[in-house]
């Protein structure tokens, strides 16, 4: 639709999604500008149909970035739900759980707050509005726009509403908007759709390692009252991971008996039939969960995916008029399973470079650069140096994964106390060809009630999508799907997808079947087919997941 009449709107800076990185960085830009009296307008687009709807997180948040954002307030009115009073780890094994005595001090979670990263968004939502701060949500970013020479972003377009499924204009037809800006912040999320196309125009990951993924599945249950205190906090090993599989459980009591419960598994595992969605089922089915359990009712369901590659899988942060910021970057520790804190500061020190670039009048990535040098100069940074090889540790397993973490909290994050530097490879490369589909799934039973298929956990996802649209999950050699893919790898995508968004039918001929109405944007086709033929774009804003508290 590119020869639609399109509304041009400048702004002087424009950030893209609105989670806790641009939110935080456009009220901390705000603030700075403030100082000086000046004027600039900042606007913030989200593709959701409101703030907080396509947020999720487990989340237990580290208040530092939001003690520096708001000096003037406590921790207290912060909408948080609960400090963290009470800390587990346990190893489980399929019938019982052994208490890990001791957690180490980097590893825990003393004076953090469980928090629902709906709710975070929302108020920080509020303080933007406030400062006179533009959102606009149900706005999807669907490319990004380029000076002449195409070597500098100068913006943003929004996404075309009311084109049919065949790619025809139905009556409803709007074209998209053309946001310029000095400034582009990309703070869209893991595995941002317009991100991920700057890193490969600019190669902004030359150097570096790749990505390392992992996908957290997560639902909220009402509790019955007084079955566990709020603040608490448990992580778990084992079952039903096991030992091959990098990742774990957590569960979480925030106020009002609601238990936030999930697993994390990345997203670089051997065996094509992994399903995280079943491990997490798996998970309920431990007999020490069964009981806290009891009674209890399904409140809602999500997924997401999250960068763990840590400081060494960084991108170049900046190009000629944008930036990169939370984790369309990669700003979370893996080790703390936390990446809150970092968002908002990446999103506080870009901001701090957009100001001195405003002030210069060069939006360069000469001047840009300083965001980088901030960033190795903040505490982030050295957050992130000290769990620098992480992730990387537990390529051969849990045991060698744990291993290399507990040397590197004597090492300060040396690799098996040795390498500065751990190498990483692509999760979906790492998937292996030929393994036959194993059996164990095959005992999960769904009740309907506790123990969920997959279609059950999307309606509680609350996700939707017009069906009459070109579908946001493009496929670029059907072909290979069933050509090579059932054979080489079963389909992995079946099995990796939380939401049957893939199906393989046979209706006098197989082919591959995109319920992409089910997409929780979770993003995890994208980066686990192994085939790299899925590509995930923004579908209407305003459609997908419609979480409120997650």
């Amino acid at each position: 639709m590119d020869n639609a009449q399109r509304e041009i709107l400048e702004v002087d800076f424009l950030f893209v999604g609105a989670g806790p990185a641009s939110l935080a960085g456009a009220l901390h830009l705000n603030n700075l500008l403030k100082e000086t009296n000046s004027g600039p307008s900042i606007a913030i687009i989200e593709k959701g149909s409101e703030v907080g709807a396509h947020s999720l997180s487990g989340a237990i948040v580290d208040p530092k970035s939001l003690n520096e954002l708001f000096p003037n307030l406590k921790n207290e009115d912060f909408p948080f739900e609960s400090p963290v009073n009470k800390e587990y780890m346990y190893y489980f094994t399929k019938k019982s759980k052994i208490s890990i005595p001791f957690i180490p001090k980097p590893m825990s979670h003393h004076g953090c707050y469980i928090a629902s990263i709906g709710k975070l968004t929302r108020w920080l939502e509020q303080k933007c509005e406030q400062a006179g701060i533009d959102i606009f949500a149900g706005f999807s970013g669907s490319e990004l726009i380029y000076n002449k020479d195409q070597k500098t972003v100068i913006g943003v377009r929004t996404g075309d509403r009311g084109i049919d499924k065949d790619g025809n204009q139905k009556p409803n037809f709007e074209p998209g908007v053309d946001i310029h800006a000095k400034i582009t912040f990309l703070g869209e999320g893991s595995r941002g759709s317009l991100t991920k196309k700057l890193i490969r125009k600019f190669n902004l990951m030359d150097g570096k390692n790749p990505q390392n993924w992992a996908i957290g599945v997560k639902e909220l249950w009402q509790l019955p009252e007084e079955r566990l205190p709020s603040g608490y906090v448990a992580h778990t090993l084992g079952f039903p991971l096991g030992h091959s599989l990098f990742g774990g459980g957590f569960i979480y009591s925030m106020n009002n008996n609601i238990l936030d419960l999930g697993v994390v598994v990345g997203l670089d595992y051997k065996n094509p039939s992994i399903d995280p969605h079943h491990e997490l089922q798996l998970l309920k089915s431990h007999p020490w969960l069964q009981k806290i359990l009891d009674g209890a009712e399904i409140l809602a369901y999500g997924s997401k995916s999250l960068p763990e590659g840590g400081l060494y899988s960084l991108p170049k942060l900046y190009v000629n008029g944008a930036m990169l910021i939370g984790d369309s970057a990669g700003f979370l520790n893996g080790q703390r399973l936390k990446g809150i804190h970092l968002a908002m500061k990446s999103g506080m020190l870009a901001a701090e470079t957009a100001k001195i670039a405003l002030d210069a009048n060069d939006f360069s990535e000469d001047l840009l650069k300083n965001y980088e040098t901030s960033f190795n100069k903040s505490w982030a940074y050295e957050e992130l140096y000290r769990v620098r090889n992480f992730h990387q540790g537990f390529k051969k397993g849990l045991i060698h994964g744990m291993a290399n973490a507990s040397i590197g909290l004597i090492t300060g994050g040396r690799g098996f106390g040795i390498y500065n530097k751990l190498d990483a490879e692509d999760g979906h490369k790492q998937m292996k060809k030929g393994l036959k589909s194993f059996d164990k799934y095959d005992g999960i039973k769904y009740d309907g009630k506790y123990i969920l298929d997959k279609v059950t956990d999307v309606y509680y996802s609350a996700t939707s999508h017009d069906e009459d649209q070109v579908p946001h999950l493009h496929i670029i050699d059907p072909s290979i799907c069933i050509e090579r893919c059932k054979e080489e790898f079963g389909n992995p995508c079946i099995s990796f997808c939380p939401a049957n968004v893939y199906e393989i039918v046979d209706d006098g001929q197989e082919r591959l079947q995109i319920n992409f109405s089910n997409c929780v944007h979770c993003k995890t086709c994208d980066i686990m087919d192994p085939y790299q033929i899925i590509d995930w774009i923004t579908p209407e804003g305003g459609d997908g997941p419609s979480w409120k508290n997650m």
